[in-house]
């Protein structure tokens, strides 16, 4: 540790911090742009000039390094007059249009020009003039005269998002920030450059031109979308969210938000929204009252419950629900005497026993800490983005990735060993490292295994784990797989014999929430549309895009005598007989669990959109109708405090399955599967959320195949094929060079893609 003076006060810091690092920790603001905790140093806006005593000149405060005794003067007048100096510099060729700029308001030149800026300009020459840049649906770049260079946004797309989508071209005066020549930004992290951006060269596309930032309401909330559970800033003016930003929490999201937490909530709004209760009447749709289609929805589930038995009644909902609303559905179901209700509707194997309760298995710091990481099936990228550039920072201090997929998407991350198999092969993969790891520890194999020999690169994997500090994660698509127990159950044996971590890298905002709501079966659990059922109650999720058997969900829910589905959105009208506007989480109280195990509360930001009701409450009343005992609650909180008994919810959560690891499987004969969820198709809200489905990442589906069976097939890029399975489809074709031969990869979670029955397993392709 260093001592020095800032100001008069005395501060210690770690030696080779720089003066601003001290300044940060005593609470001295010094004035700068480029600078920002998380990214490298580039001294190149000079405001934070500071006087060093005994140095000739002023110097840079966040390039400085600290020496023990130093004294520095931020605020001398020495100091002052090269930070005024600097601003006369950097308002030479700004615009003065900070009257309908979208930064006003929140705008740091605009506050430190006040400080520091001079009443008038003596620059009498013409201004420079940057022509705008379009660079996609969320990032706007039409204002790049205001441009600094301060440089951020690049800095941030390399060492952050891990591409650099921005560069600088040019010198001096002709410098300007641009995207590579023709090129979208499409990261799909990208908004935070919004965030970083000192003044309005870049803003927020969908959000320009419609609020000034001192008419928004703030308030705090959660993200609904993935399993981190971002903390988030929702601005609100007039009842109506405006703007997502987040609210900084180091321990999960640090200072940042994906690009699908950001800009999602243009779906709030939008023209699909579902604002009266409506019945479907000789197969027309009729507006309601809610205290009608609640007595008709009790009345219908009673007279199937009385015709053909409890087992008749099932209820499905998404994994983005609350903790409170799957909490009361399934006690609507179980009160009704059945025991068919889940969340987990893309999960096809269900023999891991139910004691099992998935999640990270650690914090996510510790995560982010971890010096050697094995995940398996993972489209981690696009599932976690804000996990994986956790791994990415680890990464690039020394850590170690390796990845287990059917695919080799670009992660942005070097990798030490990365496994492309088809899925099918997968556990024999697996099994590959276990072995591996037996003969490095000299401990026995795991039964029937004898025959099993280690490739190069399990052995290295192998090695890897045996290092030290590591762990092995399982992602969505290992969750989704077919032969999931035995994926987990060889993963377990690895992580325990190699004294490692091991937890899953949990799907939505409260797939671990569901688990602690007990809102799954609790036995004989099978795919939820398998046996059809008379009566079926949907909440949130749009079975025909959200399961892995959408064809089979089809045929269930139009045979069914009585569906309810209660969603925020117009859908289902199909096959649904009742549908209930229910409010999303910003017009809600309500709570998520994280990957990490951590509860997190939230209250509504907005009044419910016209009749709209929050989901708990619509239940709770629904049990009343019902007759059922315990639908007395008057809060979330108190649907809440039946849940959360324990302060730590780790305590209720294990990874440990009882099961052995089997002999693996032999690979599949002919084409086989593997299913992305594209990255905005996970859920309702995101699927209308309009910016976000103009980006490259929301693209129409292909069918990917390898270069190898393309030739053998006689297809061509951009051939269309019809692909079958139990449904068809056709669709056209794209080679994709690192995809194993006889993998299909087709994205689920696509009204285009929803005739294919199955995420994984035997496909038929032909060209059309």
């Amino acid at each position: 540790m260093v001592e020095i003076e800032i100001d008069g006060k005395k501060v210690e810091v770690q030696e080779g911090s720089m003066v601003m690092d001290a300044a940060n920790k005593l609470g001295t603001y010094i004035p700068h742009f480029c600078y920002h905790k998380k990214l490298s140093i580039a001294a190149n806006c000079r405001m934070c000039l500071v006087e060093v005593e005994k140095a000739p000149k002023p110097l840079p405060a966040c390039a400085t390094p600290v020496t023990a005794g130093m004294i520095v003067r931020s605020s001398s007048d020495k100091a002052v007059k090269a930070q005024k100096a600097v601003m006369e510099f950097l308002l030479i060729n700004h615009p003065l249009d900070c009257p309908i700029c979208d930064q006003g308001g929140e705008c740091q030149l605009q506050d430190l020009a006040v400080g520091y800026g001079g009443t008038a300009s003596r620059y009498d020459e013409e201004k420079r003039v940057v022509f705008h840049k379009d660079v996609g649906p969320l990032v706007s770049m039409e204002e790049m005269s205001r441009c600094i260079h301060c440089t951020r946004c690049v800095r941030f797309g390399q060492e952050i998002a891990g591409v650099m989508e921005l560069g600088m071209l040019n010198r001096g005066e002709h410098s300007e920030i641009t995207s590579f020549v023709g090129k979208t930004v499409d990261s799909e992290l990208s908004g935070n450059m919004i965030d970083l951006c000192p003044v309005g060269a870049l803003t927020s596309k969908p959000f320009r031109y419609s609020a000034r930032t001192w008419e928004l309401s703030r308030r705090k909330s959660v993200s609904a979308h993935d399993g981190l559970g971002s903390n988030l800033i929702v601005q609100v003016k007039n009842h109506k969210v405006m703007r997502v930003v987040p609210l900084e929490n180091e321990e999960i999201n640090e200072c940042w938000i994906s690009d699908k937490d950001r800009f999602s909530y243009e779906a709030l709004n939008s023209t699909e929204r579902l604002t009266k209760p409506m019945i479907k009447q000789g197969g027309q749709w009729q507006e309601t009252d809610w205290q009608t289609a609640l007595e008709y929805v009790a009345h219908g589930l009673r007279n199937v419950k009385h015709e053909h038995g409890a087992d008749a009644i099932a209820a499905v909902a998404a994994p983005s629900s609350t903790l409170e609303e799957l909490t009361l559905l399934q006690r609507v179901v179980r009160g009704l005497g059945s025991d068919n209700i889940d969340f987990r509707l893309r999960q096809s194997d269900f023999a891991l026993d139910s004691s099992v309760k998935p999640w990270l298995g650690t914090s996510i710091a510790r995560f982010g800490q971890l010096k050697n990481v094995f995940v398996i099936g993972s489209f981690l990228r696009k599932d976690h983005p804000l996990l994986a550039a956790r791994l990415r920072q680890s990464v690039k201090m020394g850590a170690k990735l390796s990845i287990l997929h059917a695919t080799n998407d670009e992660l942005l991350i070097k990798l030490a060993n990365n496994a492309v198999v088809a899925p099918s092969l997968w556990t024999a993969f697996l099994a590959e490292v276990a072995v591996a790891i037996a003969a490095k520890k000299e401990i026995a194999k795991p039964a029937g295994f004898e025959a099993v020999q280690a490739s190069a690169k399990a052995e290295a994997i192998a090695a890897n784990l045996l290092a030290g500090n590591a762990g092995v994660f399982l992602g969505n698509t290992a969750s989704y797989h077919p032969q999931a127990s035995q994926l987990h159950a060889l993963a377990q044996w690895i992580a325990e014999n190699a004294g490692t971590e091991f937890g899953y890298l949990t799907e939505a905002a409260n797939t671990v929430g569901g688990y602690l709501a007990n809102a799954i079966p609790a036995n004989n659990a099978k795919p939820v549309f398998t046996e059809a059922k008379k009566a079926y109650i949907v909440l949130h999720a749009e079975p025909l895009l959200d399961s892995a058997h959408p064809v089979q969900a089809k045929a269930a829910l139009d045979n069914a005598e009585m569906v309810v589905v209660m969603s925020p959105f117009k859908h289902g009208a199909e096959y649904a007989d009742v549908l209930l506007p229910v409010s999303p989480y910003t017009e809600t109280s309500g709570t998520f669990v994280n990957c990490e195990g951590r509860a997190q509360s939230f209250h509504g930001v907005v009044k419910p959109l016209g009749d709209t009701r929050p989901a708990w409450k619509v239940l709770r009343v629904l049990g009343n109708l019902l007759g059922l005992e315990n639908f007395d609650f008057e809060t979330a909180e108190a649907v809440r405090a039946t849940v959360l008994t324990q302060a730590d919810l780790t305590t209720q959560l294990t990874n440990l399955a009882k099961l052995a690891p089997a002999v693996p499987a032999s690979a599949a004969a002919g084409m086989e599967r593997i299913a992305d969820v594209g990255i905005y198709s996970t859920d309702a809200i995101v699927r209308r959320a309009e910016s976000l489905q103009l980006t490259a990442d929301a693209r129409a589906p292909q069918a990917w195949i390898s270069s190898a069976d393309a030739s053998k097939l006689g297809i061509a890029e951009g051939d269309m094929v019809r692909l079958s399975k139990t449904g068809s489809t056709l669709i056209p074709v794209g080679i994709d060079k690192s995809l194993p031969d006889n993998v299909v990869r087709i994205a689920a979670g696509h009204s285009l893609t929803s005739n294919l029955d199955g995420m994984f397993g035997a496909i038929k392709l032909e060209r059309a």
